[in-house]
């Protein structure tokens, strides 16, 4: 017994084979305007993708500099306390023991090295004017031999700079002209 389809039987779903399709029906291949659609729009998508990584990136970058800065100022100021305390040990021991004094000094100097290290330059210079981004005043004075505004005297370190402050240095400056 044959149990084999016959030759020229069609399927259940009611399609024929591909040999006895119409000759004049064959696959419509999609249009050229089509296929420049889609690929205009993978790579539209392509593009953005490379820009929202690239500003990702970008941004990351940014907060990380951002929390790098943040934390060497924590760590800097951190040895505020401590150079300001050897200036008054220093300035004590001076009319004690010069030795002892020096010895300060020396230890003082290697605390501002260290902030100026972590990026915070030491404000002391006297004779400059004033500059509300970087000074303090503490005092004022009237001394007819220097320029009006100008630093006389600096009674506390400053560290860092107009940019990027950790603490402005107390100044004493000459009076204003009126």
């Amino acid at each position: 017994m044959d149990h084999s389809d016959p030759p020229d039987a069609g399927t259940d779903d009611g399609s024929a084979s591909d040999e006895h399709a119409d000759p004049g029906e064959e696959p419509l291949p999609l249009a050229s305007d089509e296929v420049n659609r889609r690929l205009a729009d993978i790579e539209d998508r392509w593009r953005r993708a490379a820009a929202d990584l690239d500003n990702t990136r970008k941004r990351a970058a940014r907060e990380l500099a951002w929390a790098r800065d943040a934390e060497r100022s924590r760590a800097a100021s951190v040895f505020l306390p401590v150079v300001d305390g050897l200036q008054d040990a220093v300035a004590y021991a001076g009319s004690e023991n010069a030795a002892l004094a020096a010895g300060m000094e020396s230890i003082r100097e290697q605390a501002v090295a260290a902030l100026e290290r972590l990026g915070y330059p030491r404000i002391d210079a006297v004779g400059v004017p004033f500059d509300p981004r970087i000074h303090e005043v503490v005092s004022v004075v009237d001394w007819d031999d220097h320029p009006p505004q100008t630093v006389v005297a600096i009674t506390r370190l400053g560290f860092g700079d107009p940019e990027r402050l950790l603490r402005p240095a107390g100044a004493v400056v000459t009076a204003a002209d009126e």
